[in-house]
């Protein structure tokens, strides 16, 4: 997504280059004096200058804080996630297909271990780990939805079907709910100051780029005819 290579190459890329060598001529008297070690450039956005850090400059850059909209999507993708764990644990018994079983299993794997990273990270951060009231009832059917998540009708849908019925109600859902995570993370990038503590932009750069690959193989599976 541009959004997200623009804020992976304007905020958090930091590249190392060595200012001097070894047996490189001393400063004369006089001149002024040249700090030693790396020296460090960031990036500046299209049209702006980079910015050069002297050594010891650097740790004003490290353990950048994080903002209300970080929170919110931490939060938010918690439920998210879990969704897409009741519809692959829906696979086993109903699936007519390999390939949707080998599919499923690796993303229970992946979307449950970054559930327990999002919970750590908000009690490391002293921030609640569920979402307010109204901004959770979408998993229930309420009136706030976040993006991608199936309703209730379309669960029921999933839980109805077998066989190749299933595998395709599956992955057409499945790409729905992959959109939407998708979407989240582009919300966040453009919230201006958010995503970019640490965890959170890898977090959310591996859910983009990740989910994005996965849209693919499923959607090929469906144009397949299988």
């Amino acid at each position: 997504m541009s959004t997200l290579h623009l804020r992976a190459s304007t905020v958090v890329a930091l590249a190392f280059t060595v200012s001097a060598c070894a047996g490189g001529s001393a400063p004369s008297a006089g001149s002024p004096a040249v700090a030693s070690g790396p020296r460090i450039v960031q990036p500046g956005a299209p049209g702006e200058s980079t910015r050069a850090f002297v050594p010891g400059e650097v740790e004003s850059t490290e353990g950048v804080s994080y903002g209300p909209a970080d929170v919110h999507f931490m939060q938010g993708m918690i439920p998210h996630h879990a969704q897409a764990l009741q519809m692959t644990a829906l696979v086993p018994a109903r699936a007519g297909s390999d390939a949707v079983r080998q599919m499923a299993l690796r993303m229970e794997i992946s979307q449950r271990d970054e559930i327990g990273l999002m919970r750590q990270w908000l009690i490391d951060h002293g921030e609640p780990v569920d979402m307010a009231h109204d901004m959770s009832r979408g998993m229930t059917g309420g009136l706030h939805m976040m993006p991608g998540m199936l309703s209730p009708e379309q669960m029921q849908q999933l839980r109805d079907a077998t066989g190749r019925t299933f595998d395709r109600l599956f992955f057409e859902f499945m790409i729905q709910h992959h959109r939407g995570a998708i979407m989240m993370v582009s919300e966040l990038f453009n919230t201006s100051g958010a995503g970019q503590e640490s965890t959170v932009f890898k977090f959310a750069s591996e859910v983009d780029s990740d989910q994005a690959m996965e849209i693919t193989r499923m959607q090929n599976f469906l144009d397949a005819g299988r």
